[in-house]
């Protein structure tokens, strides 16, 4: 339970820059708190003392502002960043290593027993905002851009975005990475498609000088230093981003 403990809170560093030292994360992270409720809220559930888990978790939903209901299935090293408004249902099923962020929910499309909601697979990242509903599957390696509305089955390593959700291509989600809100390139507003445009262009004339510089140098060019460059660029990208 202990080693179980150490690894909840190293999720937290892993993941959330802003983390600074143990005792923060034991005090402070509603997400690491809701963890801890649902560890117990989960084997009250198994035991069959439904009610107890219930009423834990209700106050576990009212110190945290995150509900995860008992008989959610949840793997290791899960990660709920900031966490407010985040809904877990009955039997949704969630992977290790996954990373929710606030106002996500995992809900259900029916009232009938039985599965009801998704099944998240190794891995999966999911936005702020995101709605994943109905008793479909999130492939290992998803990721679900904020504020999506997912109806339907996602596949592995693949990016989601928008409402109803569509599936991008992988090379336009993975040109300037994936931010920490999940955000794919190719969105809806033209401001950010543009920004996503700029700084597509940004590296990929960078790495084209790049390979020119190296081949001045292979010729025996005094090419000076790029280092006041590269910072220049670092900066000047940060500012648009800002």
């Amino acid at each position: 339970m202990f080693d179980r403990l150490q690894a909840e809170i190293a999720v937290v560093f892993e993941r959330d820059p802003a983390a600074r030292n143990t005792w923060e994360v034991i005090t402070c992270y509603p997400g690491f708190h809701a963890r801890l409720v649902h560890h117990v809220t989960h084997w009250l559930w198994g035991a069959r003392l439904r009610w107890l888990a219930r009423f834990i978790s209700h106050i576990g939903r009212w110190l945290t502002g995150i509900e995860i209901h008992p008989g959610a299935q949840i793997g290791q090293r899960f990660f709920i960043d900031h966490g407010m408004g985040v809904v877990i249902g009955e039997t949704a099923e969630i992977g290790d290593d996954c990373t929710l962020y606030h106002g996500v929910t995992l809900g259900g499309t029916s009232w009938n027993k039985g599965k009801r909601h998704p099944t998240l697979g190794k891995g999966v990242v999911i936005g702020a905002g995101a709605k994943i509903l109905g008793p479909i599957t999130i492939g290992d390696g998803a990721r679900i851009g904020s504020n999506a509305v997912v109806v339907k089955n996602v596949p592995p390593g693949t990016t989601a975005i928008g409402i109803p959700a569509r599936i991008i291509e992988k090379e336009a989600g993975d040109k300037a990475g994936f931010s920490a809100y999940a955000l794919g390139s190719d969105m809806n507003d033209p401001i950010t498609r543009a920004i996503h445009e700029l700084i597509d262009h940004s590296v990929s004339t960078d790495q084209r000088l790049d390979r020119i510089l190296e081949e001045l140098r292979r010729l025996g060019a005094d090419c000076g230093d790029a280092t006041k460059r590269d910072q220049f660029d670092a900066s000047y990208l940060n500012k648009i981003v800002d």
